[in-house]
């Protein structure tokens, strides 16, 4: 066996997928058909939940350093403001949430970074790897390249996107619908005239055209923008058609547009694999789910799918799980993504504001065989919920959560506690929690909670948990 897990594909899901591998001592590799990162900007939003993921994975620092807060738009017509236009509903940070709103920071920066903390691990990614074909028997998985010796895991997981070569290899179906059938020109640009304090809006001007947004990139000195076309169109994607868009649909000049840096064109979907998992290979990502890019659920989604992946497969390979706990990624992660799917289609139809649902804070897993809620009369976080921070002894709670490890948490209780090899942090009372006594999951999900500790003990035994290395 030539390594533990292959991952194919090095956009943000499997780079991410990589670095909660490397940390836990499997032996992995990134493979990537490109022979560089993906340049652009098109996943730019970073929601709540995924910016405490990025703090575990030890990388939240850079991400904050290299982004910035969304503008408010500015709506404009006939070369004149117009007034603004709140993108996402208001919220506060608290105790429980330290992480607002959305923050932004284009995909190929993100990308950079993961790859960074990728690298100082000691992973690695192999670019120009292009797969080809695909076999499994009982004991592992081999992987076949245009290029190159093949490669034997025993584990692999797609995390290569929308048309992913693994998923289609194994044939297995995606089922979905068109959400618009206007097209979607997307590019990064450079360009003059315009402040970059807000997200720019220019509405549809009754022509037959739809709408041209020119959004500020936090960090960089580009434009991310984006126009709707008429439905059977095809965007021309040079430097002079978009110079020609932007003239027509906005007060600028033709030559305002500078430079494109970056463009692409699409039919905003909604897809989802009809499976997860076949045998010893999982799909992630876009490889398993495709959404509408309105409310900024793609990129979210699919780090987490890699972060509920990472700890089972670590625990499998490195801690001597059982196989069994690896059928727990589709249970978990598939029907999450059916709803975030929902959810974009519902944002882009203008059905759902951007806010709370979007946060991904509220996500979590109250029906999987991992969850066991045993109190009578539980409090606000129930087995299955995303564990909430705290401020403790001078820290925060989530400090004591980060790394590749399972926390037992007490709050408001001096129960006495099973000798379990993870760490132990006891509380006082806390409104965000309730009382009780909590086992967090390594992706900081509550596996299980009680009144005492009663059934503890078997829980841990049956899920097999072990301070990992």
């Amino acid at each position: 066996m030539d390594m533990d897990v292959l991952i194919v594909g090095a956009g943000p899901t499997g780079l991410a997928l990589g670095i909660d591998l490397a940390r836990r001592g499997v032996d992995a590799l990134v493979v990537e058909r490109a022979d560089v990162l993906f340049p652009a900007s098109r996943g730019k939003g970073i929601q709540p939940r995924t910016m405490e993921v990025f703090d575990d994975l030890g990388v939240l620092d850079a991400i904050r350093a290299a982004g910035g807060d969304y503008p408010v738009g500015m709506i404009w017509q006939d070369g004149k403001r117009m007034g603004e236009h709140q993108m996402f509903d208001p919220d506060e940070a608290d105790d429980g949430s330290p992480v607002a709103g959305p923050w932004m920071v284009p995909q190929w920066r993100t990308q950079e970074i993961l790859f960074a903390r990728l690298t100082e691990l000691g992973g690695k990614v192999a670019f120009g790897r292009e797969l080809v074909g695909i076999t499994q028997d009982a004991d592992g998985v081999t992987a076949s390249f245009a290029s190159g010796a093949p490669v034997r895991a025993r584990y692999v997981v797609a995390a290569d996107g929308g048309r992913s070569a693994v998923r289609r290899a194994l044939g297995i179906g995606m089922t979905g619908e068109t959400v618009d059938p206007n097209p979607v020109l997307v590019a990064d640009v450079r360009l003059t005239g315009l402040d970059r304090d807000n997200w720019q809006l220019f509405p549809p001007r009754g022509d037959g055209d739809g709408f041209l947004a020119i959004c500020p990139l936090a960090g960089t000195e580009d434009f991310q923008l984006t126009a709707q076309f008429p439905v059977g169109s095809t965007p021309d994607l040079s430097l002079d058609g978009i110079r020609k868009l932007v003239a027509a649909r906005s007060h600028l000049a033709p030559e305002d547009v500078t430079q494109v840096r970056w463009a692409s064109d699409f039919r905003p979907r909604a897809a989802l694999a009809d499976r997860f998992r076949a045998g010893r290979v999982f799909l992630a990502g876009d490889a398993a789910h495709v959404h509408s890019p309105a409310g900024g659920q793609g990129l979210n989604t699919s780090v987490q799918d890699a972060y509920n992946l990472g700890w089972k497969l670590g625990a499998v390979l490195g801690g001597g799980a059982s196989e069994t706990l690896l059928d727990t990624y589709e249970e978990e992660r598939r029907p999450i993504a059916a709803d975030m799917l929902g959810l974009s289609t519902s944002v882009h139809r203008g059905e759902v504001r951007r806010g709370a649902a979007t946060r991904q804070l509220g996500l979590g897993y109250p029906d999987s065989t991992l969850t066991q809620e045993t109190r009578t009369h539980p409090g606000p976080v129930l087995a299955g919920d995303r564990a909430p921070d705290a401020a403790v002894d001078g820290g925060r709670l989530f400090d004591t959560f980060r790394g590749p490890h399972w926390t037992l948490l007490t709050v408001g209780t001096d129960t006495e506690l099973p000798p379990l090899p993870v760490p132990t942090v006891r509380i006082p009372p806390y409104e965000a929690y309730g009382e009780g006594v909590f086992l967090v999951r390594p992706d900081g999900y509550v596996g299980w909670a009680g009144a005492t500790a009663k059934g503890l003990t078997e829980y841990a035994a049956r899920v097999d948990v072990r301070q990992s290395p």
